[in-house]
């Protein structure tokens, strides 16, 4: 056990002298009298990923976890199959607990509490070691603990539990009508063995027909037809009305839930793939609950009902009908893995058709600017060569399957034939039992045929749910507060105290501190790399600090509702973005339910007032797929608007006027001075020259800042600032002297001809 291998080793104390004071009191009530805390750490996330504060304790005998009061705690103890997985994502850190057959516990943190998890998982390795070691000498053939078993793709489908939970009632109906319908059905085929062996045979044995039973028998056989074919549209209609509404609820729940994830998952994702998941993936999922779920089920019901029936009426024959079922059980058991990883390897490869649309449509400007259609198109064809090639390796499995299910049924049915014969002909049976008994397997045997066909469906749509929930299952990297802080006036004063922030193991951000006042405007200047755009990242919350904290008005910004939070920041990108609508719609996106004179207002601000009017249609004007029908400079300021318009305290320029032309740029300056008066503003621009009017400089270098100060005075220290700015001015000016040069280059050499003339 790993408390003997380590006992030798293990401190005296309780707790050794840099242990957390404020948890010692707490601690001492839930560790033994010779238990010792080997190594801590302060968890402060829960399973939400909401921030609560908690205690991991590794002793020589277990982990523990405990509340801040030690009211609540849980315990795991240690075991040589234990094994601890950290990842570490963008702003949060996980540490895994699990056994060779299933995890046991996550435990997440933010990044500032990386350091310390390292030193937990290294002292819990150095233990499990140690006792590894140690089993291996006592025992030393002890084979190794085998793999933990995959998941099965079925479980994917089972989750949908979740989704179709709401609907249970309706689901219940939907299950006894199938129940009762399939019932049904089944009466037609057992009529044939009174109408064999009471009326036809004794017919032809010379006695008369009794037409009052062949009433009674066929009046039976129709209202037996009647009644399953009224319940069957019954359940169709109320399954598919279910299926319809869960499959509604996940495609929902997936895009408000894509919704909530930080961009750190979004930078890893590609936009065709997510569009596909939603889309086709939901939509498979739908059609495999409205209709083959439900074929699925008849089939179950009808395979056992029909053996059940033919166990009673002569078990002999039953058990040579029955035959064959367990090789096509054993069949279909084989090839449904087979078919699960084509599927999902086929719905990978359709993605990739998807991503291919997905990049050229929108950008088909730049394809043919470039002449790179045929391109495209090569790399479309690859794509779609690589799912024909999938397909076709799935299609050539199932083609063999399907056959072979079908010959088994056959061979099925002559060994019925075989023994029905020899049976009738020892008078063990009649020949209406035996006519009962081929009506019987032939739907037995349809219905299997059917079932094993749904195992392709069934896995497809496995696949299906197993990419959905690759989505559901992805938390945020940015988590909302268990018990949020309201906000009320804000002043826009941001402190950030020694934060840190890494791109993975990428460090990018490094104990950085700056104190903004409410109501300054500082610019952020830097050469690229520097961490200007993942400081501004880190203000908006779109990630959250590896460590330090970030506060506005004295409160750690990750105490608030991100929404909340991010509705008092307004935020003017490099290239702003602009949905398909209209003019009036994209300049009121943060506040919907403005007035139009609002909006009016806000464009005149903006300096976008004078050229909307010259729209066709004014503010009613569409812009076209990512405001494609309107320049650079009038996209500007139309995000300008919508930021104006939802007044914010805070604002962030990113490159607000680094992409258009210098004309343009003066009307985006004129719209920019309105904007920022009396609100906290952070801007990033290319052009130094417009940071001129700001209160601060940052100048930042490999995520530090290395200089604060005025325009004026950043210049006069000839430091980091004063070199930039020169690098520009150079490159400024001998951009005009080539350009110069250029327009007079024509008259130069109509001078040279004049004169050689």
């Amino acid at each position: 056990m790993l408390d003997s291998a380590a006992a030798d080793a293990r401190p005296t104390p309780l707790c050794p002298p840099d242990f957390p004071a404020a948890w010692q009191a707490a601690l001492a009530t839930q560790l033994a009298s010779d238990e010792t805390a080997l190594a801590w750490l302060a968890l402060n996330l829960d399973t939400q990923l909401h921030y609560s504060n908690s205690l991991l304790v590794l002793t020589p005998r277990r982990w523990l976890l405990c509340s801040t009061d030690a009211q609540q705690c849980r315990s795991w103890p240690l075991r040589p199959d234990l094994n601890l997985v950290l990842h570490d994502q963008a702003g949060v850190g996980s540490l895994i607990l699990q056994d060779n057959h299933a995890r046991l516990a996550r435990w997440r943190y933010t990044l500032d509490q990386h350091p310390q998890a390292l030193q937990l998982a290294a002292r819990f390795e150095s233990l499990r070691q140690a006792a590894q070691s140690s089993q291996a000498t006592d025992t030393p053939d002890t084979p190794a603990p085998a793999a933990a078993p995959q998941r099965p793709s079925a479980s994917a489908l089972l989750r949908l539990w979740r989704f179709a939970r709401p609907y249970r009632r309706q689901l219940s109906i939907g299950l006894i009508l199938t129940l009762v319908s399939t019932a049904a059905s089944l009466v037609p085929p057992y009529l044939t063995m009174p109408l064999m062996d009471d009326v036809l045979i004794p017919f032809q044995n010379g006695q008369p027909i009794e037409w009052p039973l062949v009433s009674l028998y066929l009046g039976g056989l129709l209202a037996s037809s009647l009644l399953a074919w009224a319940l069957g549209w019954g359940r169709s209609a109320i399954l598919a009305w279910v299926s319809e509404r869960i499959g509604a609820d996940l495609r929902t729940t997936t895009y408000q839930h894509l919704q909530q994830l930080s961009l750190q998952y979004f930078g890893g994702k590609r936009t065709g793939d997510l569009m596909a998941r939603i889309g086709s993936e939901s939509d498979r999922i739908c059609l495999f609950l409205s209709l083959h779920l439900l074929d699925f089920a008849t089939d179950v019901l009808m395979i056992v009902m029909t053996a059940v029936i033919l166990l009673s009426i002569n078990p002999w024959l039953a058990l040579a009908t029955l035959a064959p079922l367990p090789l096509i059980l054993w069949m279909i058991h084989w090839v449904r893995d087979r078919l699960r990883h084509g599927f999902e390897k086929a719905d990978r490869v359709w993605s990739e058709i998807t991503n291919v649309l997905a990049d050229t449509i929108p950008g088909i400007r730049v394809v043919k600017a470039f002449a790179q259609e045929q391109r495209e198109v090569a790399r479309f064809r690859e794509a779609n060569n690589r799912n024909l090639a999938i397909n076709d390796r799935v299609n050539a499995l199932w083609s063999l399957f399907t056959p072979t299910v079908t010959l088994l049924t056959e061979l099925g049915l002559l060994v019925v034939w075989v023994s029905g014969i020899w049976l009738v002909s020892h008078q063990a049976i009649t020949v209406g039992v035996l006519t009962a008994f081929l009506a019987y397997i032939s739907r037995f045997y349809v219905r299997l045929d059917s079932m094993s066909r749904i195992v392709s469906v069934t896995q497809r749509a496995a696949a299906s749910s197993k990419r959905i929930f690759d989505i559901l299952d992805h938390v945020s990297n940015v988590p909302e507060p268990a018990q949020p802080r309201p906000m009320s006036a804000i002043h826009g004063r941001i402190e950030l105290s020694h934060i840190g922030f890494r791109y993975g193991n990428r460090s990018v951000i490094q104990d950085l501190s700056l104190d903004i006042a409410p109501g300054e405007m500082v610019g952020l200047v830097g050469q690229s790399g520097s961490g200007k755009s993942t400081l501004v990242n880190l203000i908006c919350r779109f990630y959250d600090v590896s460590q330090g904290a970030i506060r506005l008005d004295g409160t750690d910004i990750r105490q608030f509702a991100v929404s909340d939070y991010r509705r008092h920041i307004g935020l003017v990108l490099q290239e702003p973005f602009l949905f398909y609508g209209s003019v009036a719609e994209n300049i009121a996106y943060g506040r919907p339910d403005a007035s139009r004179a609002d909006i009016i207002a806000a464009a005149r601000a903006a300096h976008a007032h004078e050229f909307i009017l010259r729209l066709p249609h004014g503010y009613d004007s569409l812009v076209g797929e990512r405001g494609q029908a309107l320049s650079g400079g009038e996209r500007q300021r139309i995000s300008i608007a919508r930021a104006i318009l939802i007044d914010p305290p805070i604002l962030i320029l990113d490159e607000a006027t680094s992409s258009v032309d210098t004309a343009t740029e003066n009307e985006i300056q004129k719209a920019l001075d309105n904007l920022v008066k009396g609100r906290t503003t952070i801007s990033i621009a290319h052009r130094l020259s417009t940071l001129r009017e700001a209160d601060r400089l940052v100048v930042m270098d490999s995520g530090n800042i290395v200089e604060i100060g005025r325009h004026d005075e950043l210049l006069a220290r000839q430091g980091a600032y004063a070199r930039l700015y020169q690098a520009q001015l150079q490159s400024v000016q001998a951009g005009r002297s080539q350009a110069v040069h250029v327009a007079d280059a024509p008259t130069k050499e109509a001078q040279h001809e004049g004169g050689a003339a």
